[in-house]
């Protein structure tokens, strides 16, 4: 069926509103060619798109879709009984895809867990492996702009669905349509008669749960705190602004710092829930904009630290002051480093850091975990883009015993310290985060000045991505283009560096500068990756979950200020050699 066909056939079979929606597109072709031509893609992290009606986007009939297809899945494993958990954020119809998900769950009778109102991705990671469940769902779109949202799917340990579960899932969705899906019957009229359901049955298959959950949740993560002393001495007095930038982080991290007794300013024009985020440009604690509301408060409640989360409450920015009084935003990198030094040096005084002990990293994050993790006597890992990996090593361990796990990070801002979840959890790095000031504090520190003495000891690491996107039918084909040409072609020269070695992960082999050749060790991806000594490198990866296409540079040099030169001089030379 080509495109015009699924434009007519859509026509004739939605609902009233996106009957309106696809008329008014008539005579656009351009426009009804981008919504019919392809599927919104269905991968290992689910799928994500615009909001919008057609076959390329988030609506309720492509999550309809896509939702038999892991109904058909979970009752091919005869695990329909263990259910599905449900989750969503504050995004601009997360809501109705989670009741569309439940409703065509609970048709083919597949158990389900809801919960009563938005709840981050590190409490629907926990809360699969709490309720025993197959499988989970996390309505959200992340740290996108407000066009977008998104279905994530995670498997029975917690961590994001494995490939092979998702290939599995992606077969039984293309053999569904999007019209015609049974969806079970519920007593609920209104959002309100779902919201604070705790333990409420809304139909046959289907259960709202809510506040035990959390309870047990922060429980547990209460357990991983390592320095109750010093936040019990600095914390009452400590000035602390926090922001949920209007997503579902502001409950759970106000209550665990409230709990732990550590005082915090809220963002009050980013508190509450909005799907349109109407005070930044995109609610992603990555962008130096997202937290400019609460370095204001800060500077006038005179605070010591920013902390600001998306709106899935997976990812943690911080903005801290420096030398000089002025506050200056960490690189997800720089507050890894921080959190990971802290815990295993916490770990350490008190005695329990065992000697198995291991963190995991990406393979786009900073070497400077490296160096850290070895001053501990702990063993770092390298894994994939994507958390899901740092998940695997998690249960691979939990079930051999070889190592402990430890800290888990990635440089886009996403931390995990403790196995209560298998994803990234911004309300666990923010209570962390919050105790390690209170913990230098008390011994007469400032944060900047114990990140400062990290890198006068290991070197002054400075990293950076850029990503170029590429819009349209064809930006696919675009970037796939130039990955093909990067696999070709080999780097010889980078700003007077010679390279020691090239790794092209999609075909496992890393490539020396004397011909010879290894495994590189890890699966298989679309991934090519530059050594070119003294802990630098450069990387090239296309995103797994948008149309972009990103460049990775690490260097490291003598100082801040020559380290931010270096990083720029190669990030331009590897945008010329890779772009043209």
């Amino acid at each position: 069926m080509n495109y015009s066909d699924n434009y007519r056939k859509w026509l004739e079979n939605c609902d009233e509103d996106g009957r309106r929606e696809l008329l008014a597109l008539e005579g656009n072709d351009k426009e009804i060619k981008e919504r019919f031509t392809l599927p919104l893609a269905f991968g290992t992290a689910g799928m994500r798109g615009t909001i919008a009606y057609g076959i390329a986007n988030m609506n309720v009939y492509t999550v309809a879709r896509a939702t038999k297809g892991l109904a058909d899945y979970v009752n091919a494993c005869g695990a329909a009984e263990r259910g599905v958990v449900i989750s969503y954020d504050t995004r601009n119809f997360s809501y109705e895809f989670a009741m569309t998900t439940a409703r065509v769950l609970g048709a083919q009778g597949v158990k389900v867990f809801l919960f009563e109102n938005v709840r981050p991705v590190p409490v629907c990671s926990f809360a699969v492996r709490e309720t025993g469940a197959i499988a989970g769902v996390m309505i959200t779109a992340s740290h996108n702009p407000k066009e977008y949202n998104g279905y994530k799917v995670y498997g029975e340990d917690g961590a994001q669905m494995s490939p092979e579960a998702t290939a599995e899932v992606v077969a039984y969705i293309d053999k569904a349509d999007y019209f015609g899906i049974p969806q079970e019957q519920t007593c609920v009229k209104t959002r309100d008669d779902v919201i604070g359901g705790n333990g409420k049955s809304i139909s046959d298959h289907i259960t709202v749960i809510g506040k035990d959950i959390d309870e047990k949740y922060y429980a547990a993560i209460t357990k991983l705190s390592l320095s109750p002393e010093a936040v019990k001495a600095e914390g009452a007095g400590m000035k602390l602004v926090y922001s949920p930038l209007h997503g579902s982080g502001y409950i759970p991290v106000t209550t665990m710092l409230a709990r732990m007794g550590i005082h915090v300013d809220v963002v009050e024009e980013q508190r509450l829930p909005d799907g349109n985020f109407p005070t930044v440009g995109m609610p992603n604690p990555e962008q130096p904009d997202a937290l400019a509301l609460g370095i204001k408060l800060a500077d006038k409640v005179n605070a010591d630290a920013v902390i600001g989360t998306d709106p899935d409450c997976d990812r943690m920015g911080v903005a801290i002051r420096d030398d000089k009084g002025k506050f200056v935003l960490l690189t997800g990198n720089q507050t890894g480093a921080l959190l990971m030094d802290y815990i295993l040096r916490r770990r350490s005084e008190r005695g329990d850091l065992p000697s198995n002990g291991a963190v995991v990293k990406t393979i786009v994050t900073t070497r400077l975990a490296d160096k850290i993790a070895k001053s501990y006597g702990v063993t770092p890992f390298d894994v994939l883009t994507g958390f899901k990996f740092i998940g695997e090593k998690i249960k691979e361990w939990e079930s051999s015993g070889e190592y402990t796990f430890l800290f888990g990070y990635e440089e886009s801002y996403g931390y995990l310290s403790g196995t209560h979840a298998r994803d990234k959890d911004a309300v666990v790095a923010a209570m962390l985060f919050a105790e390690m000031v209170c913990y230098y504090q008390f011994k007469g520190q400032r944060l900047y000045d114990v990140l400062d003495g990290i890198f006068k000891k290991f070197g002054y690491f400075a990293e950076s991505s850029t990503s170029f996107a590429f819009k349209g039918l064809d930006g696919m084909s675009e970037m796939s283009a130039i990955m093909d040409k990067a696999r070709k072609e080999t780097i010889t020269e980078l700003c007077g560096k010679k390279p020691l070695s090239k790794t092209d992960f999609l075909s496992g082999v890393t490539t020396f500068a004397d011909g010879s050749t290894a495994p590189s060790g890890l699966p298989k991806t679309n991934v090519i990756k530059y050594d070119l000594g003294d802990d630098e490198w450069v990387c090239i990866r296309p995103s797994g979950t948008e149309p972009k296409l990103k460049l990775y540079v690490s260097v490291n040099a003598g100082s801040r200020e020559e380290a931010k030169a270096r990083n720029a001089a190669f990030t331009e030379a590897l945008k010329k050699d890779i772009l043209g």
